[in-house]
């Protein structure tokens, strides 16, 4: 394919200074490819030895401006002629208007140092890209954090059955895990060799008539006897009928359901052998983990919203009771308990239940959540001035409801842009502003620290951050295996800000278009390409079949 280039030899102003005249040249060169005539800058020197790359502003679109050239915003420093659509995507050339001289004359200093960090851009432009203003306002924020929790037995109620005697388990009445057991109730009966003697003992002290058995001796006796695991019911029942039973029964001691069975009818036991042990669930615990980042957040007292996961989604309001005192090393969380009573024994231990702790509510600026650029170092906003726009970096707070909370950079009636973020990103990529907010912040972090010594950063940790490629899915529409090119239309790109579209994109490696057909549904890598500021593809794979159905 042949790219037709045309000079087109520009003479553009004649400036005169006291004593002196300078003339100002511009050349300019148009490369046409497939039809689209793109234009490039190719400063000259004039007379006078001075250059100049500013573009001819001699074309005016239906708004009256003067129109420098139209570009993508997406591939802005692509320039192009004339209005049309976009090579590289499915979208229109957008307009770059000269900015009016007016401006910076009539204005004072400080409106002049907003203008050349701002972005002008008219209203018939802004209703044309969508763009969507939101204000800055006071919006009240809970110190609210989400959890999913569980509910576990009270293990302060935890009760285990034992005996004070060796002996054999006789009968078990209680056969399996998880039965119901209540304060009192018989469980297993025991026979035990040993305790027949202390029985008889205690008969022959009844059956003494001649006055010198004192009552000291026989409550010395029974009390042998409640030592090695008798009632009061069964001594008094051997008294009255004035005979020995080796065989006694075991009680359970609190009311509740049996988690452990440690014996079976037959067993042989030890004295303080654990035959079961009995939880008592008439209160339970709620346990939740919190992200480390947000244990902080939560206090003892602080307001728990629970809403069960069962059929009912019953809310219950509870309080916080304990921290505890580590975090989990694996997850990195801290796990929170609440005390629950379950009396109606509708809280059974292994449920889950969402979780939103609260306090007292705070009022601070916001704004909504989608007007915020992430950069993944800092955050900014695109805010709205009267000389146009400008990116400033703010520091945001928590978020609820699709408001962020703005801790600093912001005022109160600040207008910032809520959609369209990237097109005016684009924007402010060409004519330099991202470029000089970002060296004003380089600047403001060294004058504050003059002090500091930053640490060295060996070769491996920067090769590790700039191997992070920006990663995204689509569709294969078009493959151009010529020019080593491929068009997809793919999904939003968080990581860029790009919305869905259909666009074209280059291959680090062209052979890698021999397994792609029309059609495929992919996955990609973007790797930024610095000398022409375009993203290519760095690696393109096909999504799994299963994958892929899922999306359909």
């Amino acid at each position: 394919m042949k790219n037709i280039t045309i000079v087109i030899g520009a003479v553009a102003l004649a400036a005169a200074s006291a004593g002196a005249g300078i003339t100002w040249q511009q050349a300019h060169t148009m490369t046409v490819i497939n039809g689209s005539k793109k234009l490039m800058n190719m400063p000259i020197k004039s007379a006078a030895g001075i250059k100049s790359t500013a573009p001819s502003a001699v074309v005016q679109d239906d708004s009256g401006k003067t129109v420098l050239y139209w570009y993508d915003p997406m591939v802005p420093k692509q320039r192009f002629a004339k209005p049309g659509k976009s090579p590289f995507m499915d979208m229109q050339l957008e307009p770059k208007y000269g900015v009016e001289s007016s401006a910076s004359t009539n204005s004072g200093s400080q409106t002049s140092t907003d203008s050349q960090n701002s972005v002008m851009i008219d209203a018939q432009t802004m209703q044309n890209l969508g763009l969507r203003l939101a204000n800055v306002e006071v919006h009240s924020f809970a110190n609210s954090v989400t959890s999913v929790g569980r509910i576990a037995s009270d293990e302060r109620r935890f009760y285990a059955i034992q005996t004070r005697t060796a002996g054999f388990v006789e009968k078990l009445l209680v056969r399996a895990v998880g039965e119901p057991v209540a304060v009192g109730q018989k469980i297993a009966e025991v026979y035990a060799p040993e305790l027949l003697g202390v029985q008889q003992e205690y008969l022959v002290l009844l059956g003494i008539k001649n006055g010198t058995i004192t009552p000291d001796l026989l409550q010395a006796a029974r009390d042998r006897l409640k030592l090695l695991g008798m009632t009061e019911a069964e001594i008094a029942n051997i008294a009255h009928h004035n005979k020995a039973s080796p065989r006694f029964g075991v009680y359970a001691s609190a009311a509740g359901v049996v988690t452990e069975l440690n014996v079976r009818e037959g067993a042989q036991i030890l004295p303080g052998l654990s035959l079961m042990q009995v939880s008592d669930l008439s209160k339970v615990w709620l346990i939740a983990d919190v992200a480390e980042r947000d244990a902080g957040r939560i206090k003892i007292g602080s307001v728990a919203n629970i809403m069960l996961l069962n059929s009912s989604n019953e809310t219950i309001k509870a309080k916080v009771n304990y921290l505890y005192p580590s975090l989990d090393l694996t997850s990195r969380t801290l796990s929170v308990r609440v005390d629950l009573p379950n009396k109606s024994g509708n809280l059974r231990p292994g449920m889950y239940a969402n979780v939103d702790f609260t306090s007292q509510a705070h009022s601070s600026l916001a704004v909504p959540t989608e007007s915020i650029i992430s950069t993944g170092t800092r955050k900014v906003v695109v805010l709205q001035q009267a000389t146009g726009f400008r990116p400033l970096e703010i520091t945001t707070g928590q978020e609820q409801n699709n408001q962020t909370e703005i801790l600093s950079g912001l005022t109160e009636g600040d207008k910032v842009v809520a959609s369209g973020q990237f097109l005016i990103d684009s924007e402010a990529s060409l004519s330099g502003v991202m470029t000089k907010l970002q060296v004003s912040a380089d600047s403001t972090a060294k004058q504050a620290m003059p002090t500091m010594k930053l640490p060295t950063v060996t070769p491996k940790v920067i090769t590790q951050a700039a191997e992070k490629m920006p990663h995204g899915q689509g569709k294969v529409t078009e493959v151009d295996t010529k020019l080593g090119k491929v068009t997809l239309a793919h999904e939003p790109i968080a990581e860029l800000g790009w919305p869905a579209m259909t666009m074209g994109f280059s291959l680090t490696d062209p052979k890698i278009l021999a397994k792609l057909k029309v059609g495929d549904n992919v996955e990609f890598d973007l790797k930024h390409d610095p000398k022409t500021d375009q993203y290519n593809i760095q690696q393109i794979n096909k999504q799994a079949a299963s994958k892929t159905e899922g999306k359909s």
